[in-house]
Formats: structure tokens, C-alpha cells, sequence
């Protein structure tokens, strides 16, 4: 029998939330002041990365699902759609009254075009990867079969099929990534890479473009063309680079922002204090790590050494005196939390501080060093008060544990980014990796050896084997063992060193109508409203 989810929940929240705005008294000017984190590095959807720019791009874009206030799964550029029994073929209707920003028709093309662009070699999309569950795609993705042949065509003008290449559980909640988006073929056409610029770029979100002023603020006004515009209330937001936590407290406190990307750490007895109601803080699916480059020395094939430094952490006192807002030490790389999935920690997790000390000592000397050949190491971090307290923290521990040279390097997001990638000028840098979907999958794929946003450079033939298995295993009790296996190898061989789970936390007005926590911390503007204050 076909499964049909259709837009009839969706619809009722909406006429509810349209009812009870009536009850309400709303500010007269509806506009939206957030602070954002790093600067983004594009607004090309299919070549976007890092939270600030996606926040922003759910905006500007939407997907063929979307998702409720809570984080649910409910249509979005689709109206309804359909799954095969044997879960493989995705069959979408897209609504009649979907448009661009320019007022063409979203179109079924639209939809395919966007999809080929994200897995074509020739777009360089660090996010492809993730489209691996269509058929087709890793070939498509590594250059060895044309675009034409990814398993995505228009049936017609309305209606878009997906063909995977096993059931993929995940797979309605990965179409409202980034990376899925449709993008307007006629303005990629026109403007090149520049499509995704003020003035230029069209979306199919419930907002436009309108400004970017690089290192300040980027503004986006109400798409009026945009579907569901009746229920969209704010008419404008402004979205500023706060990379520094205590000037973005400052300016919420002067009442410039209405709401913080994050809170100083060395702040947040005083937050809790004075803004205790206005401060927001709850699970959220993601972790914080250091990656280690694994293709150069002194970390290439010395495993000792990576698991030593990763056992000289006190990830306790990190998060009780640095971060300070509830986070959890992390012994594993997938957050607890997800259903049907239990995660895995390091084999040293349960054992006291001191016998781990002992022990990362023992594993330091073993891979060559001493106190008096100590390991010289650079740790980079992007520019971020509580990255530098966080890295300024780890690089003590070793020093006080190993005795470890360390030099700090602090570079600008984009750079940052850039020198990742490169891999030729990094030795340790911070990361973070929040879930895309919510399945354990998110994290482990991150770690494939051909992975985009892979940068430690991770290359192990025996975990690229069972990811594989994993995604076309349709046996959900045998998948999530393997899945289970596949991050116990991850943390043997220990290319990635986590140090907590993330909590979503930020300063929100009390004014700011319809911000509502979620696991994936995802918001999107249509959803919020100005009250009258």
C-alpha cells in the first residue's frame, strides 16, 4: 500500500496560528534583528557550509520538505508525496502556487536541476556526499557517470521522482538541506557565480535578498511571491556577523539585536542572573571536536599519539568552568539522544582522571615523545571568544598532562575554512559538526574518506566498506548495530578528538513571538512575529 503525507496538519496549525495572532497586539514595525555568528562564506546553496550561512539559506530557499517550529518533518515546496512499499521510490507534488521571487512558477525542473548541480563534480560541493542515498549519485559525484543520470526526474511540471538506491530512513528529513535546494536556472545562466548576490540571486524562500555589507549585516525583505506570504508576518531581518560574543551581548543588552547566535561563557553567571527568562538553553544535536590532519606527520600513522592527547582531556572541567551551559562531556562522536541508536564512547571513558593521565603518558612516550622531545604542535581555531577560551584550555592540559610545546593560531572563518580544506598548514583545528538530518548517519559520513568537509583526511578502507553497507541495509535493527560498529573503529582510531556535546543556547527578546527549541536548531523567520513592546 502507498504511503500519502499531505499538507492537512500543516494547514490546521497554520489557520490556528492565524487565529490566535488575532488575540495578540503586534509590533507595528516587524522587523528581525539576529546576530549570526561568523561572516558566510557564500549563499550558494549548493556550495554553502558551516551554520551561519544555513541559517540564513532556509530563508532564501525552500526545500521539497520543510520543517515545523519542533524541528517535524512537514511539506514545504511540496504539497503531498508518496513512497513506494519497498521505500525507494519518493514521488513529490509540488504546490501550483509555488513561485521564485521573480514570480516565475517553481517547476518540477527546477527541482532536478538543483539536484544535478549539487552532486556535479564541476560545482565542487563540499555537501555532496550527502545525496548519496539517490541512485546513482557517488558516480555522479566522483565524475564517473553524467549528471543526466542521477536518479531525479520531472514527471511533469509538478511532479518530481526520487529513486534511491535502498530505503533511506533519513531521506524526507535531508531534503530541506542546503545541498537539495532548486536553484533558478535562468539567473545561474545570466550572472554565473554571482547569482547568489544582491540583486541577482531568486528564491523560492519566504524572504529576498535585499543586502549584504560584508562583516556587518545581510538584510532580506518579505518575498511577497512567496506561497504561504498571508502567514508570514515579519517584513524584514537583519542578520549581523557577531564573531564576537561579548560585543553581540552588549549590543542585545542596547537593544540592537533581538536575538544572539551564542553567549560569552565568561558572562553566563551574570546572563543567568539578570536575563535568566531571556536566555534559551536545550539539547541539541551536535558535538564539538578537534580534528587532527592524519595525512602529514607528527599524526599520519601514530595513533598512539592521537589517542594519547585525546586521554590527557579533562572534557569535566571544560564543560563545567569554560562552556558552562549544561554541555556533556563527549567520549563518542554521535550525540545521545537519537531513537533506536545507542552511542558508542572511547574504551578509556569509565576510567578515573588519573589512571587516564597515566595512561595517555604511557601512549605519549610510546609514539616518541618525552618531556624532553615534546611533541611541538600548532592548534587553529576560527575567531570566536569561546573557541579561543576552549583551544587556550586543551592546549593547557596537554602541556600540564604531557608536556607539550603548542603554538595557537587564531584565522578568520573563511580562512579558516580555506586552510582546512587545504590540509597542507594544519596540524590540529577545532570543529564542530551539528546534524543535517536526525540520524546517526550525519555524523559517521562525515568521516568517508571522500567526504567533502572530511579534514582531518580520514582514509580508512574498512569504515568507507561499512558505511556503505549501512546505507542500503534495510534491516533497521542490523543497521543501527553497524552503525554502532562503525563509530567504535572511528574512535579507535581516534582521527577526531570530541570534547562535548553542544547545547543550543542564545539570548531571545521576550517580544520575539514563536522561537521554539529544537534538537536540530533549526528557525526559520516565517515562523516568528514582533509583539507590540
Amino acid at each position: 500500500m502507498r504511503r500519502a503525507i499531505h499538507a492537512l496538519v500543516a494547514s490546521v496549525v497554520l489557520v490556528l496560528g492565524a487565529t490566535q495572532a488575532m488575540a495578540v497586539e503586534l509590533a507595528a514595525e516587524q522587523v528581525l534583528r539576529k546576530g549570526n555568528g561568523a561572516e558566510p562564506q557564500t549563499l550558494d546553496p549548493h556550495k554553502a557550509e558551516g551554520v551561519p550561512s544555513s541559517n540564513i539559506l532556509r530563508d532564501l530557499y525552500e526545500g521539497l520538505t520543510g520543517e515545523a517550529p519542533n524541528g517535524d518533518i512537514v511539506p514545504g515546496a511540496a504539497e503531498s508525496w508518496t513512497i513506494s512499499e519497498d521505500g525507494t521510490v519518493y514521488t513529490f507534488r509540488l504546490r501550483e502556487a509555488a513561485r521564485w521571487s521573480n514570480g516565475d512558477p517553481v517547476t518540477a525542473q527546477d527541482f532536478v536541476f538543483g539536484l544535478r548541480r549539487s552532486a556535479d563534480p564541476m560545482t565542487a560541493s563540499k555537501y555532496a556526499q550527502i545525496l548519496a542515498p539517490i541512485e546513482n549519485a557517488e558516480r555522479v559525484v566522483a565524475g564517473k557517470l553524467p549528471v543526466e543520470e542521477l536518479a531525479v526526474r520531472a514527471l511533469d511540471d509538478l511532479t518530481v521522482e526520487i529513486r534511491l538506491k535502498a530505503p533511506t530512513p533519513y531521506f524526507l528529513g535531508l531534503l530541506n538541506h542546503s545541498s537539495t535546494y532548486p536553484v533558478h536556472r535562468p539567473s545561474i545562466e545570466e550572472h554565473g557565480d554571482k547569482f547568489s548576490r544582491p540583486g541577482n540571486l531568486v528564491g523560492n524562500g519566504a524572504y529576498v535578498l535585499s543586502e549584504w555589507v560584508v562583516q556587518s549585516h545581510i538584510v532580506l525583505e518579505r518575498n511577497p511571491q512567496y506561497w504561504d506570504d498571508d502567514n508570514t508576518t515579519i517584513n524584514t531581518v537583519y542578520y549581523y556577523a557577531t564573531e564576537d560574543q561579548s560585543s553581540e551581548l552588549k549590543r542585545y543588552r542596547a537593544g540592537e539585536l533581538d536575538y544572539t547566535y551564542d553567549v560569552p561563557v565568561s558572562q553566563v553567571a551574570w546572563i543567568r542572573e539578570n536575563l535568566g527568562d531571556e536566555l534559551q538553553v536545550s539539547t541539541y544535536l551536535g558535538v564539538y571536536y578537534f580534528g587532527f590532519n592524519v595525512t602529514k606527520p607528527p599524526f599520519k600513522d601514530n595513533v598512539k599519539l592521537r589517542r594519547a592527547l585525546s586521554m590527557a582531556i579533562d572534557r569535566q572541567v571544560i564543560c563545567d568552568k569554560i562552556v558552562k551551559l549544561g554541555e556533556q562531556p563527549a567520549y563518542g562522536f554521535v550525540p545521545p539522544g537519537i531513537t533506536g541508536y545507542e552511542s558508542q564512547v572511547a574504551d578509556y571513558a569509565d576510567l578515573d582522571r588519573e589512571a587516564r593521565f597515566a595512561e595517555a603518558r604511557r601512549l605519549y612516550r610510546e609514539a616518541g615523545y618525552s618531556e624532553d622531545n615534546p611533541l611541538q604542535v600548532e592548534i587553529r581555531y576560527n575567531t570566536h571568544e569561546n573557541h579561543k577560551k576552549v583551544s587556550l584550555a586543551v592546549a593547557a592540559m596537554w602541556r600540564a598532562v604531557l608536556g607539550v610545546d603548542y603554538t595557537l593560531i587564531n584565522e578568520e572563518w573563511k580562512v579558516f575554512l580555506q586552510t582546512r580544506k587545504l590540509k597542507q598548514d594544519t596540524e590540529v583545528f577545532r570543529a564542530g559538526w551539528i546534524g543535517d538530518y536526525n540520524d546517526p548517519y550525519t555524523f559517521l559520513e562525515l568521516l568517508h574518506s571522500k567526504h567533502g568537509i572530511n579534514d582531518s583526511g580520514y582514509n580508512n578502507p574498512e569504515y568507507d566498506a561499512l558505511l556503505a553497507e549501512i546505507a542500503v541495509q534495510t534491516d533497521m535493527a542490523r543497521r543501527a548495530k553497524l552503525m554502532e560498529q562503525a563509530e567504535r573503529m572511528l574512535l579507535a582510531d581516534q582521527p577526531i578528538m570530541p570534547i562535548y556535546y553542544y547545547v543550543e543556547k542564545g539570548l531571545v527578546k521576550p517580544y520575539v513571538d514563536g522561537f521554539v527549541s529544537n534538537i536540530m536548531d533549526h528557525h526559520y523567520t516565517k515562523h516568528w512575529r514582533i509583539l507590540a513592546h
